[in-house]
């Protein structure tokens, strides 16, 4: 049994579960996911479309959707008795989870810990009496699990199994409609309704700054597997050139020269393309003031966490104005140093994650705690 709650969960769910059928043929894999895990052949007996939120009053607002997948998440356990259960990241729901899975006696792996290192670093406690493996995807959280006592391993980053483009650039745009000889800025806005409506609004804004100086710029936005392009039109009017595009992550990563990237996966996947990048990130004012109370690290952008220096900027609240944000990115196509050096920074990070290979090394674990 397989549990994600957001897009990035569902991704690296999906992955696991191919890995897991390639080693098991036959293998039965269901729970919670979505497009992603669904095309692995995962039976999602609950849908994350309307459970990928984020904020305090959004979560409020959805705590009904979210109570009912959790009765029918535990009814599923009890009824179907896995031989382990798999927890990706979303860590508030998956941490009771573990709970009531523990208490059925029901073997419990942890895949992308929750990010106790940056926050609430006491839920280690917890973690340490209701989950028997954690697999984390970052080299130094190996040490600070083994240290409370977690069973751990580190298998590596899912995303670097994510397979290489080898589309001719030129082919690519055009097959997204645009065009090959102009340069292209990506939009990635975040993978929840709540983010488009913080993210996109400043992204437009400050795409229309950089096109004062730079008219023949283009915009793409990757569609995430979790919204719909209706999700969208609200936002795009006076900006219909911007396109769109659903089912072409890859594509849209390959022919983009530099991105306006909310925080979040989205700016790992961005980094291991060695794609240039500003890190924005919005959030309601209550939910950021609680937020600097408990966050304890000195950056948000992953890849920056990963470097343990600011390779790529990142703007937070307030700072993610328009003109801040086309300020950076204008700097980034016009001084090629600062752009290249950039992408050194980002050779770098991916070095620092290790070898391709984390979803069948995650898989060989989980086979290995549920005894098959």
């Amino acid at each position: 049994m397989i549990i994600a709650g957001e897009a990035s969960g569902d991704l690296h769910g999906g992955n696991l579960a191919r890995a897991l059928k390639r080693l098991r043929p036959g293998l039965d894999i269901f729970g919670m996911g979505g497009e992603m895990m669904r095309e692995a052949g995962v039976r999602t007996l609950q849908d994350i479309s309307a459970l990928a939120v984020v904020g305090i009053w959004e979560v409020l607002t959805h705590l009904k959707d979210i109570k009912a997948a959790f009765k029918l998440m535990e009814e599923a356990i009890i009824n179907e008795r896995p031989d382990a259960l798999v927890l990706i990241d979303y860590p508030d729901f998956n941490l009771r989870m573990a709970a009531k899975a523990r208490k059925a006696g029901v073997k419990v792996v942890y895949y992308v810990s929750p990010q106790v290192w940056a926050w609430r670093r006491g839920r280690i406690k917890h973690i340490a009496k209701v989950v028997d493996k954690m697999l984390v995807v970052f080299p130094f959280e190996e040490a600070l699990y083994r240290e409370a006592g977690v069973k751990c391993s580190f298998v590596g980053h899912p995303l670097l199994d994510e397979d290489a483009e080898t589309r001719p650039k030129d082919e690519l745009t055009r097959g997204l409609g645009l065009e090959p000889q102009r340069p292209v800025v990506g939009l990635l806005p975040g993978s929840r309704r709540k983010e488009l409506h913080f993210h996109l609004p400043v992204m437009l804004e400050a795409l229309s700054l950089i096109k004062e100086k730079m008219p023949e710029i283009q915009a793409v936005i990757p569609v995430a597997p979790t919204l719909s392009l209706d999700d969208f039109k609200n936002y795009l009017s006076g900006h219909e050139d911007v396109r769109l595009i659903q089912h072409d992550f890859s594509g849209v990563m390959s022919v983009m020269d530099a991105g306006i990237v909310a925080s979040g996966t989205a700016t790992l996947q961005t980094a291991l393309r060695q794609k240039p990048m500003v890190i924005i990130y919005r959030l309601s004012g209550l939910t950021y003031w609680l937020g600097r109370m408990l966050i304890s690290v000195p950056f948000i952008g992953m890849p920056n966490l990963v470097a343990g220096k600011e390779t790529v900027p990142e703007l937070i609240q307030r700072d993610a104005s328009p003109e801040r944000i086309s300020s950076l990115i204008l700097k980034m196509f016009y001084d090629k140093a600062y752009y290249d050096g950039i992408v050194r920074d980002l050779g770098n990070v991916r070095r620092k994650l290790g070898g391709p290979g984390a979803s069948e090394r995650a898989a060989l674990e989980v086979l290995k705690e549920a005894g098959i």
